[in-house]
């Protein structure tokens, strides 16, 4: 593609895996006049490749190639699938609603992904009113891409919104924005078993302010980025040290919430963590110092014989939309599950410790340090981690069943 400037309108000039929702005579990327946008693009930000679709489900044998597999023509991104690490690709379109203070979200509209302006007073940069959501897609053997569980990520960006006094989309308008921009980047969606769609929305007060006070715009914003494994470890054990100093979150403050603030807090300890060879950091509750909270960004849980004891959400623990999930699956497979308050000497005690999240899903811990201690959890993933790793895994790429009603299909 030749350098050149979009502005005005825009009509895809290529199909992007057209979805059946939309006959070929129109295109659901055309954008009103008075949003107009500039940007250059290059082949090198917009690569195309090829491959088909899957006519009947079944997994790629070790010779088999792409295009041995698939049959039905569709465009991929050019990027070495290979490989993917977690880290940002520039894809092709974001989405973007606005709504003034006390107002309502309306239709939002998909743009080229780029720049964004605000002023240098706006809220987000000034007082860090903002949130953000963390959610995957996944593509299925047959080709059709699958969500997992986004009406529990619009629910908590409500909530969350509603504590740090901003209005938010409705769930319903939530997940419609998170499907639009999905289909629109649907070649960036990893081939089976290669990776997700990393999908991350944002709700932040655009508006400009100088007193402390709410933003008068609020902007609801979406990019999504393919990705591989969030710790370099894969699924292998991951290796942390307990902080007892610095403190991730504080009772009555904002750490149940998914605000923007609450992760450069932990950014201290996590690389003075990483620099001495450890993978992150599992903080304590700051009153008693004793009591598991989170790691940087996950949930925690510590296993012993059949029971598996997760730290309870008090006001200072986010509520993963991962943990409870898992939490589900774990009852569903037999095992006991305790939401309570878990002492750093049980997790000294346990048989096995992993972790929950949306970019890890699970990751088993190999070791924990603390005060100068530390304690390994075998040799290797230990069996817990690796059943509900499974369970929940082959779940969200479409690979079992989904009796608990979790997944959204877009075809």
């Amino acid at each position: 593609m030749e350098s050149s400037a979009v502005s005005a309108r825009i009509r895809l000039t290529y199909p992007i895996c057209p979805s059946r929702h939309f006959p070929s005579h129109q295109s659901p990327f055309l954008f009103p006049s008075s949003h107009s946008l500039s940007l250059k693009l290059s082949q090198n930000h917009f690569p195309l490749t090829s491959f088909n679709l899957l006519e009947a489900p079944s997994p790629l044998k070790p010779s088999a190639t792409l295009s041995d597999s698939y049959r039905e023509t569709c465009d991929l991104a050019d990027i070495d699938w290979d490989n993917l690490g977690f880290g940002l690709q520039p894809t092709d379109y974001m989405y973007i609603m606005k709504c003034a203070r006390g107002g309502t979200f309306s239709k939002g509209q998909l743009q080229r992904f780029g720049n964004i302006e605000l002023n240098p007073s706006a809220g987000i940069l000034n007082y860090g009113q903002g949130l953000f959501e963390g959610l995957k897609a996944y593509r299925k053997e047959d080709g059709n891409i699958l969500l997992f569980r986004p009406e529990e990520n619009g629910l908590r960006m409500q909530i969350g919104a509603e504590r740090m006094c901003m209005p938010s989309p409705t769930v319903e308008q939530f997940v419609e924005a998170v499907k639009d921009t999905v289909l629109a980047n649907k070649r960036w969606v990893p081939p089976p078993g290669k990776g997700s769609l990393y999908i991350r929305p944002l709700l932040m007060g655009s508006g400009p302010v100088l007193g402390l006070a709410p933003s008068p715009e609020y902007t609801f914003l979406i990019y999504v980025s393919p990705v591989g494994n969030y710790f370099k470890e894969g699924l292998a054990p991951i290796n942390l040290i307990v902080e007892n100093e610095l403190h991730r979150a504080t009772p009555g403050g904002t750490g149940g919430v998914k605000t923007i603030g609450n992760y450069a807090a932990v950014l201290k300890a996590q690389s003075e963590a990483k620099a001495k060879g450890y993978s992150d950091v599992l903080y304590l509750d700051c009153v008693h110092k004793r009591y598991l909270e989170e790691v940087s960004s996950c949930n925690i849980f510590v296993v012993k014989g059949n029971v598996i004891s997760t730290p309870a959400i008090k006001g200072t623990i986010l509520p993963g939309i991962t943990r409870k999930s898992i939490i589900d699956v774990a009852r569903s497979q037999g095992f006991q599950v305790e939401e309570r308050f878990v002492s750093v000497d049980e997790l000294l005690d346990a048989d096995e410790v992993f972790c929950t999240g949306t970019a890890v899903v699970v990751s088993p811990v190999g070791s924990i340090t603390y005060l100068g201690k530390r304690v390994s959890y075998g040799d290797g993933i230990g069996v817990v981690s690796q059943q509900l790793y499974t369970v929940l895994t082959r779940l969200q790429m479409g690979l079992s069943a989904d009796e608990m009603n979790w997944t959204v299909e877009l075809r």
